[in-house]
């Protein structure tokens, strides 16, 4: 992750996050006639690629959907190979984003992983906790309705104790609760493999984010296919419930230059 983008093509809106789900890791295999597991190693490739382009671009967050909770269902052989590639890839690459001031966040539900991999998530997180580049959150044995029913307990434990009131919950209150917290909601998201749907990937989150779909399999999605996708982000008009003209009336505004005042002199 150290070899920079030095060709990234000029764009004018950048997101400020950026959500992937890195579908396609097992049929790029099986065209190959190589085992699943070989089209998740080389999806790691990938990820050392996406992570690049962000930081080319100066996207703030990336959020990546490494293993969701309904992957447990699985076959139990290629599960024990995602979790060996999962702890082998954070012992390789946590040295290398922290050297590049990324930090490293992971959200899911850990009491499902070894003791060693939770060892390991904690070890990694903490050595790019101060780091001011790139946040790369990995979701891991996540899905979104699990989010918020979490959410939904600690506030409903904050009730039951007294330190909050049923009236004082509200979206912002739940909102400060999810596994997302502080980080700005995606603009963008991306799915790779041919899908065209969310796969109960931060359903809070995603309320208003732009989609952006491609039939590439993952570990083929190149810097150049993903900056296809921020240059369609970038041509989109994102309207939060607003007309296109009230958008276009704000954009204007915070473009064109005040006028000078009469008899203010702007000459150096």
């Amino acid at each position: 992750m150290s070899t920079p983008v030095n060709n990234a093509r000029r764009i004018e809106s950048i997101p400020r996050h950026v959500a992937m789900i890195m579908d396609g890791n097992g049929r790029w295999a099986k065209k190959r006639f190589l085992p699943r597991i070989a089209g998740h190693r080389a999806g790691v490739e990938t990820v050392r690629n996406a992570v690049r382009v962000c930081g080319q671009h100066g996207i703030e967050v990336l959020t990546l959907f490494a293993f969701s909770s309904e992957n447990w269902r699985r076959p139990q052989s290629e599960v024990s190979l995602l979790m060996d590639l999962f702890l082998t890839a954070l012992g390789r690459e946590t040295r290398r984003l922290h050297e590049n001031k990324v930090r490293l966040k992971i959200i899911g539900e850990r009491g499902g992983f070894s003791g060693k991999l939770q060892e390991k998530i904690i070890e990694a997180e903490r050595l790019t906790a101060a780091n001011s580049g790139l946040t790369l959150v990995i979701a891991a044995n996540y899905g979104g309705r699990w989010d918020i029913a979490q959410a939904a307990r600690a506030v409903a434990q904050k009730v039951q104790a007294q330190q909050m009131t049923v009236s004082q919950i509200t979206e912002e209150t739940l909102e400060q609760h999810l596994s997302m917290a502080g980080l700005p909601e995606p603009d963008l998201f991306i799915r790779t493999g041919g899908e065209e749907r969310i796969s109960n990937f931060l359903l809070w989150q995603l309320a208003y984010t732009e989609f952006y779909f491609t039939d590439t399999l993952w570990p083929d999605f190149s810097a150049s296919l993903f900056e296809d996708a921020l240059m369609s982000f970038s041509k989109r008009q994102r309207r939060f419930g607003r007309t296109g003209d009230q958008v276009e009336l704000e954009k204007q505004a915070t473009t064109i230059p005040p006028k000078t005042p009469p008899g203010e002199d702007t000459r150096a």
